[in-house]
């Protein structure tokens, strides 16, 4: 089965390459995978699938406790649901895709499907750090403002939220799409990677890509890297804000509302931005370690939020040993 997929896949690569010189529209991409590690993606799979499986278990049971317990229908909880929400959304785009990859082989995803799934990423990486500056907003008010904490956090504020994020999601993602169908293509249609991703099909183009380049790194440092700068700014005003408490208690609670949230923070953060940076200046990096960190920061931080909040939010943690604990 793995010859003959790579014998049509040779053949689909030469004729769509061919076609590409004849100035035929490009139809379809072929995904490879990780490259350098094609013998060892059977066993990768195994940790993956595991991931994958604990990400949508894990984030599947917070959704399920924050809309049945109305107790938790609270703003940190909702945004809790909404985060829960976007994880399990952002790694279904991509792994099912990258798991056949590594059991089947090389796929090949058409050109629609592609820039789909392209669309999909990044809208739902953009949505991922918009939900966790609205729950750094959350913990400011609960901490800096408790009095105006009812008044501020309401629902149609919240509602407002959600509409606002999924606006700004598409707003900057789909001039990303239009530049990519601007591009030509005339060379290889191999993209070396296991999900279609912007600079990933740019760069098969024969035209120019700084337009798309310049773009993609605009955009991420307004909104990722803007909405990274607005966290921190509000940890910093609610730090300030907890030494100036009178009693080591009240500095104990405050610090333990924020600590699940901030290891979230932390471990989406610290991935993106290291995957960022060593796409961009690590010229020396192995490109099967780009690929890996490149499938890491979409899935860990899925994987860890609902074991950060289990572990971290009581709350969280008492309905969840409630679950368990009811009788069949």
């Amino acid at each position: 089965m793995w010859k003959q997929a790579e014998t049509n896949n040779e053949t689909f690569i030469k004729v769509q390459t061919t076609s590409n010189y004849t100035s035929t529209p490009l139809t379809a991409f072929l995904l490879t995978g990780v490259p350098g590690l094609e013998d060892f993606q059977i066993w990768m799979s195994i940790p993956f699938s595991f991931m994958y499986l604990l990400a949508v278990t894990g984030n599947g049971l917070v959704m399920a406790m924050v809309i049945w317990d109305r107790s938790l229908h609270e703003p940190m909880y909702l945004f809790l649901a909404m985060l829960a929400l976007n994880d399990v959304l952002l790694c279904t785009v991509t792994v099912p895709k990258m798991l056949l990859i590594f059991w089947q082989g090389p796929s090949i995803s058409t050109f629609p499907a592609c820039l789909m799934q392209m669309f999909f990423v990044h809208a739902l990486f953009l949505s991922e750090s918009a939900i966790l500056l609205a729950m750094a907003f959350d913990r400011y008010v609960a901490i800096c403002a408790p009095l105006h904490y009812t008044t501020l956090l309401t629902g149609s504020l919240i509602s407002k939220v959600v509409l606002a994020l999924v606006a700004r999601s598409v707003a900057v993602v789909t001039p990303g799409v239009l530049l990519i169908l601007c591009l030509h293509f005339c060379q290889s249609n191999v993209i070396h990677h296991t999900y279609c991703e912007n600079m990933g099909i740019a760069k098969l183009a024969c035209n120019s890509i700084v337009p798309n380049s310049m773009y993609g790194l605009t955009a991420a440092l307004l909104t990722t890297g803007l909405a990274f700068v607005l966290i921190s700014l509000s940890y910093w005003l609610i730090l300030r804000t907890v030494f100036r408490l009178p009693s080591r208690e009240a500095r104990t609670k405050a610090f333990g509302t924020c600590g699940a949230h901030t290891c979230v923070i932390l471990i989406f953060y610290t991935l993106a931005f290291f995957s960022f940076f060593t796409h961009h200046f690590g010229h020396h990096v192995p490109r099967h370690v780009l690929i890996l960190l490149a499938n890491l920061y979409l899935l860990v931080p899925p994987t860890m939020n609902p074991i950060v909040y289990g572990v971290k939010s009581k709350e969280i943690r008492m309905r969840a040993l409630g679950l368990c604990a009811q009788p069949k």
